[in-house]
This record gives structure tokens, C-alpha cells and sequence, in this order.
């Protein structure tokens, strides 16, 4: 009985290849592994996937979008776009960052100016001592009537340990964060000795540059749609009323 269970075993595996124990085939390696190499420190093997084209992988930063072709030649920045549908395929991508990343923070962690009854939300990257984000602020009575809500995320553009990233630790140290707010962005002294520990400034200082944040006051919308640079009330309100019509 043993040689012919031996013999049928030696059939079926003259027509079939049989492994032998121990000497299982490795599993393929992950060819994004080698793109790696390529990429800037600290990029995991889940920022490359592939992208609608063969052979191109999407390349995810925050919520920089770029593209590497396969074999690593080619690295390409710019947006792509489906010919069919006329969609900005790369720009759909990164409103879904920037999404993901602002809902990273919770609303305590932010300096809120809102109505009764908000029709639009935005999330606004600002600086104490910009003057666009001061004219800003100056119009959030009406930003407010239009029935906008205002989120605030500190974003000094000038950078850690300068005052302007100072008076953003004070403001979230007050007593009343929303009045300290209003105070420095009308210019009025602050008290520089006031101290507390943590604050969010760092955290959404750097949130704000895996967005893209490169001037302030920046926009998102509750879609992410990204607004740079400052807009007048009426014409920030017909921009929100667009992005929604757009979205549907």
C-alpha cells in the first residue's frame, strides 16, 4: 500500500512542479520599495499608489499630489485630468486630504467665530500680524450675517520662535481666546510673558504646510476647496455658493 501511494506521488508530481518543505517561494517583493530610494526622508510605503494610468503611481505629501512612473525615470508635478469627464482627478485627490487633515483637529483646538445658524463652515489659516488676515477678521460681523462660520488654525508665517508665533501661543493662552484674538489683530498690546503649556500652534502650523499653506489668511472649505488670499465677504460667499454647486 506505501509504494503505491509512493508511486502515485511520483506521478503527480512529474506533471506538476511539488514543493519541498522549507523551500517555499519568497513572496515578490513590493516593487514601490525600490521607488523609495528616490523619494524625500520619512516617505512610507503607502504614500505611492497606483494612479489611473499604468505604470504611474500617485505620490501623496499632505496633501501634495505628484507622480512617479514605475521604473523611477520620470517624477511629474502637475494635475491630471480624466479627457472624458473633464475632472481635475488630482485636485479631487487633494480636497480629500486636505479634508482628512483639518478634521485631524478637533473644533477645541480651534479659535471659532459662527452664527446661530452657519449655512457655510470655512477653515481659516491665519496670522496674527497679516494685514490681509486682519481685514479679515475686521468683516467677521458680516462674514457671520452671511452665515458663514469662521474656524481659526494658527499658521505664523513667520515660522517657530519668532513673535508673530509668539502672539499666536498668547492669544491661545487668554482667558478668552476669540477676544485676544480680536485685540491682536486690531493691533493692541499683548501681554508676551503670558505662558501655558501646550498649545496647537506647532501642530497646525505644520498641518498647515502639508496643505499647501504658502501665504495667509488660507481657506478651506467644509469640501476642501482651497481659497488663497483674501476675498470680500459677498465674493467669499458667492465663491462657497459656486464650490457647492460645483459638487453636485
Amino acid at each position: 500500500m506505501l509504494r503505491y501511494a509512493a508511486a502515485i506521488t511520483l506521478i503527480i508530481c512529474a506533471a506538476l512542479p511539488c514543493a519541498r518543505a522549507g523551500t517555499a517561494e519568497p513572496p515578490a517583493a513590493d516593487p514601490r520599495a525600490a521607488l523609495l530610494k528616490l523619494l524625500p526622508a520619512g516617505s512610507k510605503l503607502e504614500d505611492l499608489r497606483p494612479s489611473p494610468i499604468a505604470g504611474i503611481y500617485e505620490y501623496t505629501q499632505g496633501a501634495e499630489i505628484s507622480y512617479l512612473t514605475a521604473d523611477g525615470k520620470y517624477f511629474i508635478d502637475g494635475n491630471l485630468y480624466d479627457m472624458k469627464s473633464r475632472d481635475n482627478l488630482t485636485e479631487t485627490l487633494r480636497t480629500h486630504a486636505r479634508v482628512a487633515l483639518i478634521n485631524s483637529v478637533p473644533e477645541s483646538e480651534m479659535l471659532i467665530f459662527s452664527p446661530a445658524n452657519p449655512k457655510y463652515t470655512i477653515t481659516v489659516f491665519t496670522d496674527v500680524d497679516c494685514a490681509y488676515c486682519r481685514k479679515l477678521h475686521s468683516q467677521m460681523a458680516e462674514l457671520n450675517r452671511l452665515g458663514i462660520r469662521v474656524r481659526y488654525m494658527f499658521f505664523p508665517r513667520t515660522g517657530p520662535g519668532t513673535e508673530s508665533w509668539k502672539k499666536a501661543e498668547v492669544v491661545w493662552c487668554s482667558p478668552n481666546r476669540n477676544e485676544a484674538l480680536t485685540r491682536a489683530k486690531a493691533g493692541a498690546a499683548l501681554d508676551m510673558n503670558k505662558i501655558c503649556s501646550p498649545t496647537p500652534v506647532k501642530r497646525e502650523y505644520e498641518l498647515g504646510e502639508s496643505i499647501g499653506v504658502r501665504g495667509t489668511p488660507a481657506i478651506v472649505t467644509e469640501n476642501g476647496d482651497y481659497i488663497s488670499g483674501y476675498m470680500e465677504p459677498r465674493e467669499l460667499l458667492d465663491q462657497l455658493k459656486e464650490f457647492q454647486v460645483a459638487k453636485r
